[in-house]
């Protein structure tokens, strides 16, 4: 029956809500259901409330206000998560999914600590790869490569969202996204700071479980490939960190996370996000042979979702919400210095290209 279950709440419900949590939240039916969905917008609240036949609503308020709702996912833009996440708490829900980033500073990361502390409520990120059990295996046999790795990769080569999303479901209504000139400075740093925060923030805490100095924390470059992406190369402590995003109208995604070492390699290929196809693999190899975990047969947004009932439920112990502040702060700073440096060069650039104007005119 369906008081046997946990009733989700949901704040949002733009494209990941309706590509991503509902079909995975229609594979554990045995453990949720869609209680009510929450919108600004009435006609799309609506609309992608009677697709699963619940109730919905325009107001926050009463959506936390409704017994019925014992736990919580939010999945509304990003500005509006800290207040969201903490309203939650507040309202005494059991358990909350936040999508990435659950903040937008640290001083936001803090407070919702401390209100999560003080509440006994729960908090997980929607960073789905942490809960993949590919990753899960890899972190359970990789042996000494964290404190070994020299070298971390991290790529992400996929067609724009709307294709996946288009894939996925019938997406009710998306943002409209004009093309961008990526040669201006303040665009091109604004665009590498989205890509960070909206995308690479996804596996920042992958890299961050190799880079204990991630305090340490230098960008050697930044670039902006055509039409939108990021290519940084960092420095951590003693590693080098590669972080690429590129959006391709091409038709071959891929996803992976290495760890190189002298003497052993760790190679995770994630299926991409909006497709439900099972775990990632990951690839450990030494001494020439390679042992392979995976595929497993469900993805990283099941497993959060499945943590995050047993977190409602007491089964699991909650994440040390520190270790969350940690990982958003990590990609900040990535943003920040990544964003600071492609905005130098892309002015360089402009200068240098002005200065050479005169001369081209005077040729021709």
């Amino acid at each position: 029956m369906r008081t046997s279950t946990l009733g989700v709440g949901i704040l949002g419900a733009g494209p990941v809500t309706q590509a991503i949590h509902l079909p995975t939240l229609a594979r554990l039916r045995d453990v949720f259901h869609v209680a009510k969905i929450m919108d600004v917008d009435p006609a799309i609240a609506e609309s992608v409330a009677g697709r699963v036949g619940t109730a919905w609503t325009t107001s926050m308020d009463d959506l936390l206000a409704d017994k019925a709702v014992q736990v919580i996912v939010i999945c509304s833009p990003h500005q509006f998560h800290a207040e969201q996440v903490i309203a939650a708490c507040r309202a005494g829900k059991q358990a909350v999914l936040c999508e990435k980033p659950f903040a937008m500073s640290q001083a936001e990361a803090e407070e919702i600590a401390a209100v999560s502390r003080e509440t006994r409520v729960p908090i997980i990120v929607g960073a789905m790869h942490t809960f993949d059990p590919g990753w899960l295996a890899a972190k359970e046999h990789w042996g000494d490569l964290v404190r070994t790795a020299h070298t971390i990769r991290y790529s992400i080569v996929l067609p724009p969202n709307p294709r996946f999303e288009d894939f996925a479901t019938e997406v009710i209504t998306r943002p409209e996204r004009a093309r961008q000139d990526r040669h201006d400075p303040e665009v091109a740093a604004g665009m590498v700071r989205a890509g960070i925060m909206g995308l690479a923030i996804h596996d920042l805490p992958l890299v961050r479980a190799f880079c204990p100095d991630f305090t340490d924390l230098e960008v050697l470059s930044c670039h902006v490939p055509d039409p939108f992406g990021y290519l940084v190369n960092l420095r951590i402590g003693d590693r080098s960190v590669q972080v690429s995003g590129i959006s391709t109208e091409s038709w071959q995604p891929e996803w992976t996370f290495e760890a190189l070492s002298d003497v052993a390699s760790l190679r995770i290929d994630f299926t991409p996000s909006y497709v439900q196809a099972g775990s990632a693999t990951a690839a450990i190899t030494r001494g020439g042979e390679a042992t392979v975990y995976g595929p497993y047969p469900h993805n990283g947004y099941e497993g959060e979702w499945r943590y995050l009932a047993d977190l409602a439920s007491g089964k699991a112990a909650p994440l040390d919400v520190t270790e969350l502040i940690h990982d958003l702060t990590f990609a900040l700073d990535v943003a920040d210095k990544a964003s600071a440096a492609v905005r130098a060069s892309a002015a360089s650039e402009a200068a240098a290209s002005q200065a050479t104007a005169p001369q081209k005119e005077a040729i021709a």
